[in-house]
Parts: C-alpha cells; structure tokens; sequence
C-alpha cells in the first residue's frame, strides 16, 4: 500500500497491483505498466505465448474481462485530484472507492479525469475494469450502419479495426494472435496546485540572417481564473512570465531568440543539435528536447510525375531506412533499453530514417528522443493500417482527440519529418467484396476519416507535414500506388507477394519507396528458444505457427530453388533464406539508389520482430543482426559502389552514390573469382562524384565474363569510406563452387571481446559465423578468397560467465548445399 506526503502533489501508482478475471475464478499479482498475459505467465497460470504452440493454449484469456485493482493511502484528501492515465489499452472503466471516475476506449489517448469528490482520508481504492476487446469490438460491429470490413489475412481476431488500440494486437502476417491488454504507460493520483500544463508546443521561423525565432506555446488548465508564476527556459536562458488564466484551457506563449543557432541534422548530414526546452508551473513541469532545423517535402511535378523527396535545412536528402514495429508483442516483455538497442542498430546499419508503421503504437517520448540523438528521422503513421474503420459521429469524435494529443504531444521533435494518414487504407478499398461493390460508400467513409485526421494534425500543428497515405500517389489520388512509381511514396510487393525474380524490382523506377520487403527465418539461436530439435522442420506445425503469411514457407523455398542448390539439412535452410532475403533487398536498394535524385527513399520493410517468427525483419526478436542487416550497413553506406546489369544483360554498370556534402574521388578495382577463389584483374578505374549524387563508374561487358567466374570489386574513396562486393551474372546454383577449406583461431580480446580470425583456402562466399551467445560481430556475411584472413570481433551482449567459451559455427554458400562423399 502506498501513502502520500501531505506535501507531495503526486503519487506514482505503478508498481504492484492485483489482477483477477472478470469472474473471480483467477487471481495474480500484475505489475504496472503491465499486460495481462505476462502477469498470467510469471504467475504459472498459462505458459509462455511464445514457445512452441502456445499461442493456440492461451486464446481464451481476449475472452475474458479482467479486473486490476490497489489500495492506497491518502493523510487527507484536500483540494483538487485528478488521475494522470496514458497507454491505457483499452475498452475499460476506473473506480475510485467504487465510484465511476473514467470510461475509457482508446489506448492513444491521456486521460485526466477528476477525482477529488471520490477520494477520502486514509485508506483509497483504485480498480480498472477491462472489457474484453473481441467483445467489444463484436458489440461495436454490431451498431455500425453498415458492415465494416477488416484483413482476416492479418487479423485473425475479429473486429480490431472498431478500437482504437494497436492493429497488429489481433495478428498480422509477423505477429501472434492473442489480443493483449493492460495499462502500458503512466498512471498517477496528481494533485492541482492553481494550475497544470496540458501541452507545450513549438514553432520556428528561420530568417534570412541566419536567426531563429522560437515560439513556444504553453496550454494551462486552471479550475478557476488566477494569476501564475509561469517559467519558460531553453537551454541557460530563463524568463518568468506572470499570467492570468482562465477556468479551462489558457495558451501562453513566448519567443525566443536565436542569434546564431546550432542546427540539427540527420545523421551523416550533419550535427544533431540539441537543445533543453523546460516550462514550469508550480508543481508542474514539461521538459522537451528540440532541434532546430527545416523541413520540406518536395512534390513538384516533373517529366515522369511528379517528386517526392525530403528537404532538410534546404538540402534534399535521401532517406535510407526500415520501418518500425512493436519493440514486443506483449508490452512488459518490451523495455526502453532493448529498444534502445533496436535503433542503435539501424543507426550503425547507416539509416537516417525510419518509418514508425501504422498498425502498432504512438511509441513513447523518450523513443523520439533518441531517434533526435541518433539523427533518425521518423516518418510516422497515424495508427489505422491495412482495414476499413468506421466513419460515425463517436469514432471521429475520439480519432480527432486522438490526434489533438499525439500531435501535440511529439510535433516538437526534430526528428519527426512527416505525419501520413494511414498504411494502405486506400489499398484496402479493393480488399473486400464489400467495398468493391459500393466503393461510393466506402471511399466517402474512409475520406471522412481520412480528413478528421488531417484537419486535426494541421489544428495542431500548423507547419507540421502532411501525407495522406501510404502508398499514394497524391493529395486526393486513390490510384495504386503499389505498381505505380511516378509520383508520390510506393509500396513494392511483386517480388514477395507474387513471387517475381529479384530482377523485377529494376522494373519499377519509385519516387520515394516506403515498403519493399523479402521474407526470411529467424536465426537458429532464436529458433531454440521456441522449438525442440524434433521441430527442426520448415514444415512442422511449431515452425508454420511462427510463421504467419500465407504460403511464406513455400515462396522462402520455391526462392532457394530458383537462385540457389537446396540445402542440406535445417540449420542451413535458415541459414540460406538468410542470405537470400539480403540479396533480395540489396537488389532493390542498390538499384533505386542508382537513380538519384529520381529516387529519394528507400525504407524496407522491416526493422525488428515483435516475437521470435519467420519474418521479413533484419533484426532478431531480441536484437540479433540477421545476415542481411550486415549487408544492409554495407548497401546504405553514404558512398557505395553497386553492380547492376544494365536491360538486357549486355553489360554490368557499376554505380558510384554519393549521398554526402563533398564531392568524392573513387579508385575502384574490378576482378574475376574463379571457382577456386584466385583473382584476375579485370578493370582498374577512377571516378568521381558531386555531392548528393549518383554516377556510372566503370563499364564491364557481359561478353567478356568466362563461364565460372565472379566479378569483384573493391573501392576506396577519398573521404576514407571503402567496400568490396561481388555479382554472378545468372544464378549462384549454376556455379561450380569448391570447398572453401574454412578454418578459424580465437582469442581474447579486450572488454570481453572474442577475436576470431577466419581463413579460407578456396572462395568462400557469405561467410556467416554464429553462435548461440548472444552479441555482436564487427562484420559477418562476407566473402573471403584463396589464402585469405579475416578478423572478426565478437562482443557479446552481456559479460561471459567464467568456464567454456562460445561454441562458434562457420556457413558458406558451398558448404551450405555440399554433402560429404559416400565411403568408397
């Protein structure tokens, strides 16, 4: 139980709270911020969600209601109190002393219901009621005019698409099917001294002499008209402003001044300056994190449509990253420091964007503060995706609320470039039969919605970006922007979904790409800690639960098929699909960038995994870099060097990028590999390359390529970047390969680090070194020729217990197919 100071004037209510069923039969302590199913695993009453089957034994919990409740201690309930109530998830009511305080049904809003009539001296109770969300959503199905479609592909819990909660909480083709809920974010008993900050919002206005005017405004909330202290600082300068203020909402606003402001960039543009904005009241305070800089986006209209590029500071910069999901599917698992680590990872990958997707989570502050640290810039969904939503009075009445908040609440952060409508809600008009026959219906629903969202963000934020949808072509272009690349952001699904070769993303020329993805499993480490060895199948039915789009495991290995010789046994399987989803993406990357500034964006789908499942991630659930994130820090490097058949297989162009502010010289070496992995050189070439730009660097015709060889090639520019690659002009199973006679030495290195030096006497190709501790390697997926050594470190994720070192395991492209000889 928890007492309150009578000079505090708040209480933190999170910590230990007691969880039942709606029915009384279940009861077990739950902790806050929490979620149901994680307090019913820690507690033993259901087994984890996550391994084997699971997912099937735990469906009944969504059924049920659920009932968390705590006491508290207040010395004397004087004056006035409210509760201070965020992520709360989601159809549920809040008693104080059994008193209705608050009936709740969106998990996007903050809630500040009062209180001070319910409370009492001495011993209080708070309880949360939760509704279950099928029932809810089944009940509110039931009273919409018409039938409101949702993606049974992605939701197999129904009607998710009637609350206001995460989408992919009801499945999706990466996600479990359980439909959590719990309270994910603040919950605290405040008490109103005078006056509260509701919101605090910026501004700028960036002069020609270079200056910056910030203005901040502050909404008050006072219960009565008074007079306060209020206090704005940024950075060293302070000023304290004495106001009047209304009973409700009161706006007060300063500026400041910036005489020679420091601006923010995003990363490899520049500096990611930061400045400390704070506005104090007595007993409150907001602290924000800004960065000064500009931000555009570019639509003009040109010879193949019109552009779409982001324009920072009066730069154009080309945005290279992956979208975002859930840092966990269930909240309590989740932990800022794990998530931390997520975008730490796409950082060091060379990303300078990502885009936070819209059937997930408004993440919390401190996740865009470190996207402003880290230089990422967010492109960030409103949270609607892939379903039709209702359009009635209420629903837009709470969506509208919805995005007074959000909006409010991060438009401040440099890092957020761009707020979109919705994910593929336009798409979605051609889902289902009924939208297809009254699309007049539908289309005027969903412009209803689509409007509520965009009036509200621009009430908001005034000056902040507005996309409508993603894809779409334009403002009030309901075209389809996933085969469509002349204008706008795209989404490119034909090489997955219709299982087109990886040639076909050199089809389309897309203004700005915002999904594209290629499917993988999940590494062999995280495999185990779901599966057992005799579900070491792609089809057993643990592997086809984790995996969730429809007819995945037959495209991951019809792909093998078509590229590659089918691997030996499981653990190269997982491997192989690994290597090909790299390759995949690599292909399209590669590519698009070569055709800056047609081309101002590329962001794969996706970053991370909610849960351990096969996936079109680049990171493990946990953290892991898949092979194909090693290959994505080489392919978004600032300055790269790409091989790209020209139509028609002729010849191989080589692609210089160059995405920085200098202008580079690079010397670039082109070589044969024969299959015993010794060297030829083919062609040496200098080239050079404007700032923000891409060039043809060399030329290699086809014809003169031998059967039986690779080209490879290695750069050095002159602003120090290097790299090396190789390309097979036709398919890797029609190579010949040879043993590439791996061997490795380790030894200990500083701060806990492994050093392995890794040698091969043949041509090793995507060499990947694994092992079931979890860390880091300073490269990986790389390829080595006759006689050559790499030295690989390995930091793991946490210090080493003394005893055994990790067991580490080799793969290469040969060994992966390659079978030992019978016995003579």
């Amino acid at each position: 139980m928890t007492s309150l100071p009578k000079a505090n004037p708040a209480i933190d209510l999170s910590g230990p709270w007691t969880l039942t069923s709606a029915d009384g039969d279940i009861t077990a302590p739950i902790t806050l911020p929490g979620d149901v199913h994680t307090a019913l695993t820690a507690a033993g009453l259901i087994p984890d969600p996550y391994v084997g089957r699971n997912e099937e034994a735990v469906q009944w919990v969504a059924h049920r209601g659920w009932v968390l409740e705590r006491r508290f201690l207040l010395p004397e309930p004087d004056g006035d109190w409210y509760l201070d109530i965020d992520y709360l998830d989601t159809v549920a009511a809040v008693f104080v002393n059994d008193a209705p305080v608050l009936l709740a049904d969106n998990c996007f809003r903050r809630y500040r219901p009062d209180v001070g009539a319910q409370l009492k001296a001495g011993e209080n109770v708070i309880r949360i009621v939760f509704q279950s969300s099928i029932a809810a959503g089944a009940d509110r199905q039931a009273r919409q005019p018409f039938y409101v479609p949702y993606h049974p592909g992605n939701s197999p819990i129904p009607n998710g698409n009637m609350l206001r909660k995460p989408q992919c909480h009801f499945g999706w083709d990466w996600n479990i099917a359980i439909a959590p809920l719990g309270l994910y974010g603040t919950i605290r008993l405040c008490r109103l001294d005078r006056a509260r900050i509701e919101h605090v919002t910026t501004r700028q206005t960036h002069n020609a002499d270079g200056s910056v005017y910030l203005q901040v405004a502050a909404t008050v909330f006072a219960k009565n008209p008074d007079i306060v202290a209020l206090h704005f600082a940024l950075d060293d300068e302070r000023v304290r402003l004495d106001v009047g203020v209304n009973a409700g909402e009161t706006v007060v606003t300063h500026v400041f001044e910036i005489a020679a402001p420091r601006l923010w960039w995003p990363a490899g543009s520049g500096e990611q300056a930061l400045y400390t904005l704070r506005v104090e009241l007595p007993g409150d305070v907001v602290v924000r994190q800004i960065g000064l800089r500009m931000v555009e986006l570019v639509t003009t209209p040109d010879a193949a449509g019109s552009r779409f590029a982001l324009k920072v500071n009066g730069r154009e910069i080309f945005c290279r990253g992956a979208n975002w999901i859930p840092a966990d599917a269930l909240f309590s698992l989740s932990s800022p420091d794990g998530t931390a680590d997520l975008l730490q990872s796409a950082a060091a990958a060379n990303m300078n964007m990502i885009r936070v997707w819209g059937g997930g989570f408004y993440e919390p502050d401190w996740f865009y503060d470190l996207c402003d640290r880290l230089g990422l810039l967010v492109w960030q969904d409103f949270m609607f995706a892939c379903n039709l939503y209702p359009s009635t009075e209420d629903f837009l009445d709470n969506v509208a609320r919805e995005v007074d908040y959000q909006v409010r609440r991060l438009s401040s952060h440099p890092s957020l470039a761009l707020w979109c409508g919705d994910n593929e809600l336009v798409g979605a008009l051609t889902w289902f039969d009924e939208p297809r026959k009254d699309r007049d219906r539908y289309l005027v629903s969903y412009d209803r919605l689509n409007r509520t969202i965009e009036q509200a963000m621009r009430k908001a934020a005034p000056d902040a970006i507005w996309w409508p949808s993603s894809p779409a072509s334009g403002y009030l272009d309901f075209g389809d922007a996933w085969h469509a690349d002349g204008s706008g952001d795209m989404h490119y699904w034909s090489v997955w979904h219709e299982n087109k070769p990886f040639d076909n993303y050199r089809s389309v020329r897309p203004r700005f790409c915002s999904e594209f993805g290629f499917q993988s499993y999940t590494s062999l480490p995280v495999i185990k800690t779901y599966a057992e060895a005799r579900d070491m199948n792609i089809a057993s039915p643990v592997m086809e639960l984790h995996q969730k789009n429809a007819g995945g495991n037959e495209r991951i290995a019809a792909t093998m098929f078509r590229y590659f010789r089918f691997p030996k046994d499981f653990p190269n399987f997982v491997y192989l699909s690994q290597i090909q989803q790299g390759l995949a993406i690599k292909t399209a990357v590669e590519y698009w960038r070569s055709l800056k500034p047609h081309c101002m964006g590329t962001l794969y789908w996706q970053l991370n995994d909610t849960w351990p499942v096969a996936s079109w991630s680049s990171l493990d659930y946990g953290g892991r870099w898949k092979a194909m994130h090693y290959l994505v820090r080489r392919f978004f490097q600032p300055v790269a060097i790409a091989a790209i058949p020209e139509e028609g297989g002729g010849a191989i162009r080589f692609s210089l990028v160059n995405d920085t502010l200098a202008d580079v010289t690079v010397d670039l070496s082109i070589a044969l590999l024969d299959m015993k992995g010794e060297r030829r050189p083919l062609v040496d070439a200098r080239a050079a390359c404007t700032p923000d730009a891409a060039v043809t660097a060399a030329t290699v015709t086809a014809a003169d390529l031998p059967a039986g060889a690779l080209i490879v090639w290695r750069f050095t520019a002159s602003n120090g970047m290097q790299g090396e690659g190789h390309y097979v002009h036709g398919t890797y199973k029609a190579l010949d390969l040879e043993p590439a006679g791996l061997t490795f030495t380790q030894e200990d290195g500083p701060d806990g680090t492994i050093h392995l030096d890794v040698t091969a006497t043949g041509l090793a190709l995507f060499v990947m070194i694994e092992t079931d501790t979890d860390g880091r390697y300073s490269d990986n997926a790389f390829d080595l020729a006759a006689g050559e050594t790499r030295r690989i470190a390995f930091t793991p994720a946490k210090p080493l217990p003394a005893g055994p070192c990790p067991v580490f395991r080799l793969y290469d492209l040969q060994s992966c197919h390659a079978t030992e000889p019978a016995a003579g």
